[in-house]
């Protein structure tokens, strides 16, 4: 299977730059993966598709203002720095540009000195490891003087902060959003809960390996990036539940999917716990929990669209973007959404 199979042309017009005013107006297309039926349908009259019995999972994950504008210790000279990944209290891996200037050794002071961080080593494909030093609570610093983590491709700067977080953000932890989550309101969720469906929550803080591009032709050697994820104990019985009961597991994005599909056996059993996980989903994958999934249109020859082409046939999928481009749909972050069912 070639990397180039999952190829599609995106007019750049097409990818959404700013969030809608209101987060559930956003388009939703809703393809039958069995038949390749579309039909075209606004995001809140998704509860149209939801039957008594089912179980939507979300991941509650928390994007962090991980984005840290510095100047280096000395020269004044400007750095930037992502936080990735948390390794032990005060040290994080970090993505920092130029990457040149932040040779071991090198201190880098944030917000006139309210924040500090020296460079301890490099580390795997040239990130940082950063020792940060400051006075009360980190997340507070970070919550004052970091910036959303917005993808490459959106250029026009985030007004307010909340509209990069779904609003079931729980656990703080991610350099990216989970998407698919960001349709939702309160008052949508709780037509949802009042149609009989459940509502399970699952955690897996996103990388920024979602948006590295897939660098080999064969799909099969691609490496995936690691991330952490938790399944609580009542979650996994809710979901273990439904499953036994006949209705249908829905995953709000590709995230929530690939923590169930990490987190259960050949058995189709799913067990609580936490831990990494490098799952890659293309097509010929057999999935285990997942029957449903609610989720953004993704980059071409992105590992997220191999996974929805996994669950819905590629041909299908790609016959669906073809569809979404020619109706002008809005793409990837803060674009429209499709339902798999």
């Amino acid at each position: 299977m070639k990397t180039s199979d999952f190829y599609y042309d995106l007019p750049k017009e097409l990818i959404a730059q700013d969030p809608l005013e209101d987060r559930s107006s956003s388009r939703l297309l809703v393809l039958n993966k069995e038949t390749g039926e579309i039909r075209h349908r606004i995001f809140r009259e998704i509860t149209d598709f939801l039957q008594p019995g089912d179980c939507l999972v979300v991941n509650d994950t928390k994007v962090l203002p991980a984005r840290l504008m510095g100047v280096r210790e000395g020269t004044g000279a400007g750095i930037e720095v992502l936080l990735l990944k948390r390794c032990e209290d005060h040290i994080w891996e970090t993505l920092v540009k130029p990457g040149k200037k932040a040779r071991p050794g090198t201190r880098i002071l944030f917000g006139d000195g309210l924040l500090t961080g020296e460079v301890l080593e490099i580390a795997e494909e040239g990130n940082r490891r950063i020792r940060f030093t400051y006075e009360g609570i980190f997340e507070e610093i970070l919550d004052r003087l970091g910036q959303m983590p917005l993808p490459p491709y959106i250029t026009h700067p985030l007004k307010d902060k909340n509209r990069y977080q779904t609003v079931y953000a729980k656990h703080e932890g991610s350099a990216a959003a989970p998407t698919a989550g960001l349709h939702f309101t309160p008052e949508l969720l709780d037509s949802i809960r009042e149609k009989g469906v459940r509502l399970a929550h699952v955690t897996l803080h996103v990388g920024l390996g979602t948006f590295r591009p897939v660098k080999v032709e064969d799909v099969a050697e691609h490496h995936m990036h690691s991330e952490f994820y938790m399944v609580e104990e009542d979650q996994a019985k809710l979901i273990n539940e439904t499953k036994a009961a006949g209705g249908r597991v829905i995953c709000v994005g590709t995230t929530s999917c690939r923590t169930l599909e990490s987190a259960s056996g050949t058995d189709g059993i799913l067990r609580a716990g936490s831990g990494w996980t490098d799952i890659f989903i293309y097509p010929g994958y057999t999935f285990r929990i997942t029957d449903a999934l609610i989720t953004n249109f993704h980059l071409p020859e992105s590992t997220l669209l191999m996974l929805v082409s996994a669950l819905a046939g590629k041909e299908h999928i790609l016959n669906a973007y073809q569809e979404a481009v020619r109706e002008k749909y809005r793409f990837f972050s803060f674009g429209d959404a499709m339902f798999l069912l």
